[in-house]
């Protein structure tokens, strides 16, 4: 979640401001049940509100507060709340949600995910986490279908908790152990989180609410939990001109009959009017053209089968509304719309070709953050980093924001944990995210030493993890079997034997130096110091061991010196790049080993 708190008490209209209702996107696996909860949400929202409460605008469902409040029942107090109430989005797709963008962030401000409470993580499901994940949007889970456990007595729209009190024991344990392999399928994405009664903090800790998009039982926690965590967290977010110029996002291009190319979009901020002059991103330029129509469905009517639209003059965000203009064959989904009105046509169509250029930089899936202070500037560096082999999650224009640092705490590898500002400022809530995630920072105002310090700092972390790696590495160690020490003779031999020099590890293979020749002649199973199972034994101590393979009295006796096998990489890595950081007598015990392996071949271990 973002560290967007807020002072309830702000009164956002002394600033000019109001606050706009906050963009709910619902993802899920098909069949989950994400189109059967958005229905519900609709058709409680028109049965508990006022006629005309509920407004559905293309690919949207606005529930206002008051609404909101009476479908939740006495888990919203409107008196509590700020916020106008909530809009659910239609998303298109997966694939196209994650093209769809708002002030360089995720086009919805929180997301549902819908999982099938029998059916667990799915692949879609797996992709919509790995989408919240790379955009940093903030989400809750809906485990739907709760009322498909046997034996579940529905209690129509009523609270989680309290129909959940209501099933019988066996109901309720083998909903629990549904509900927590969904847990654990978010823990195996790398969320921790729990039922949401039971999340204390919703920043670190992903709310489970248990629901059914039939019977409507939980969507009463759903509600409640969204405007909660809305009005804690995203206040700041929410508080918009309303009067200013509309600012949107293409949803859909769609050709509808008598108006040709027509656009479905999310208006976050500001109003759109007919008549008035907008910049749409296009495949090529922004398109610059005039609103000749604003449409949305007839009240209540199934948004995607709906073919009769209601004209309205204007539509305030946040809203979703089909505009209707020429020239919008080449729009594209995902592309920004802005309003010119009140401002230069010039400025508005470079703001949204900057908006362009952040969905077109080249992106994987694991990478670095960039942010720049201009388009030419991040073009520029988006191509410094190409030539240096170094992928890019995420590009955007503007300085380091929270989210910026959520992206890049998710990244899978340590060295990918990583944000690349090129002359830009970081915002005070984005260091104190920097501070507590352990995202690494790097800014200059010279793209080619930012790539350079970046550089560095991953060959660093290649040598830190190499000396990791180095620490599994087989160690030199000689040793000898003492007299009159054999304890068994063979399957496994046990012998008493003094580490003459080196660390003598278990598990190690053993030779002894024949005709100028190791023979391999078994393998350390157990150690044992004065009768305690130890896993190694230093130079000048006295052990006993077990050896798989040899009988004392044929391949090995009392007296032998033995060594422990080196393979030639762990002996060329130990002499050339570790001599220094090995005790003395462990570097007697190698320099011994590769002396009698040099005398038959002079390059061995080079």
């Amino acid at each position: 979640m973002s560290d967007t708190d807020t002072d309830p008490d702000t009164d956002a209209g002394a600033t000019g401001e109001s606050l706009r209702t906050p963009i709910v996107a619902v993802l899920g696996h098909v069949d989950h049940g994400k189109t059967t909860l958005l229905d519900k949400i609709r058709g409680s929202a028109v049965s508990e509100g006022e006629a005309g409460a509920i407004t559905q605008h293309i690919g949207a469902t606005a529930v206002p507060l008051e609404t909101v409040s009476n479908m939740a029942g006495s888990l919203v107090d409107p008196t509590d709340f700020d916020l106008p109430g909530l809009l659910f989005i239609d998303t298109p797709g997966h694939h196209s949600f994650s093209t769809l963008r708002a002030r360089g962030g995720a086009l919805a401000d929180i997301a549902v995910l819908v999982v099938d409470v029998n059916d667990g993580f799915q692949p879609q499901t797996v992709e919509a986490i790995d989408i919240l994940r790379r955009t940093g949007t903030p989400f809750i889970v809906a485990a739907n279908k709760v009322d498909t456990t046997p034996g579940w007595n529905a209690q129509e729209g009523s609270p989680i908790k309290q129909t959940y009190e209501a099933q019988s024991d066996r109901a309720r344990s083998m909903l629990d152990e549904n509900l927590y392999e969904v847990i654990g399928n978010l823990s195996d994405e790398g969320f921790s989180a729990d039922l949401y009664w039971r999340v204390q903090n919703f920043q670190k800790n992903i709310g489970v609410v248990p629901l059914s998009a039939i019977t409507g039982e939980g969507i009463p926690d759903l509600l409640a939990v969204l405007m909660g965590l809305s009005q804690r967290y995203m206040k700041e977010e929410m508080a918009v001109d309303i009067s200013g110029p509309g600012k949107g996002t293409v949803l859909e291009v769609k050709e509808e009959k008598g108006f040709g190319a027509t656009l479905d979009v999310v208006l976050y901020d500001g109003t759109v009017r007919e008549g008035d002059t907008v910049v749409v991103g296009g495949t090529n330029e922004p398109i610059v053209t005039e609103v000749r129509a604003l449409l949305q469905p007839r009240p209540n009517a199934e948004i995607r089968t709906e073919k009769r639209f209601d004209k309205v003059d204007s539509v305030a965000a946040a809203a979703g509304v089909k505009i209707a203009a020429p020239d919008l064959d080449e729009a594209m989904a995902g592309a920004p719309v802005r309003v010119v009105r009140g401002r230069e046509r010039d400025a508005v169509v470079e703001e949204v070709r900057k908006e362009l250029a952040q969905i077109e930089v080249d992106t994987e899936e694991e990478g670095v953050v960039v942010k720049a202070d201009t388009l030419g500037s991040l073009e520029a560096m988006a191509n410094a980093l190409k030539e240096a082999e170094i992928p890019i999650l995420r590009a955007e224009v503007g300085d380091i924001a929270p989210r910026d640092v959520a992206v890049a705490s998710t990244a899978g590898e340590d060295v990918h944990r990583v944000i690349l500002g090129f002359n830009v400022d970081v915002l005070d809530r984005a260091e104190r995210e920097l501070d507590e995630t352990g995202v690494k920072l790097f800014r200059d105002d010279v793209i080619y030493q930012l790539v350079e310090e970046y550089d560095e700092y991953v060959e660093e972390q290649k040598r830190a993890q190499q000396e990791t790696v180095l620490d599994k590495i087989v160690r030199p160690c000689r040793f000898q079997i003492l007299p009159d020490h054999t304890f068994r003779q063979n399957d496994p031999a046990v012998v008493g034997v003094e580490v003459l020099s080196g660390t003598l590890k278990n598990n190690q293979r053993v030779v002894k130096w024949e005709d100028g020749k190791p023979k391999r002649v078994g393998e350390l199973s157990g150690i044992q110091d004065q009768g305690e199972d130890v896993s190694e034994s230093r130079a000048g101590n006295r052990v006993s061991v077990a050896i798989d393979g040899p009988t004392v009295g044929r391949q090995i006796e009392e007296g032998d010196e033995l060594w422990i096998e080196l393979p030639e990489k762990h002996a060329k890595v130990l002499e050339q790049e570790l001599s220094d950081d090995i005790p003395a007598d462990e570097l007697e015990a190698l320099q011994g080993y590769l002396d009698k392996h040099r005398k038959r071949d002079p390059f061995w271990g080079k």
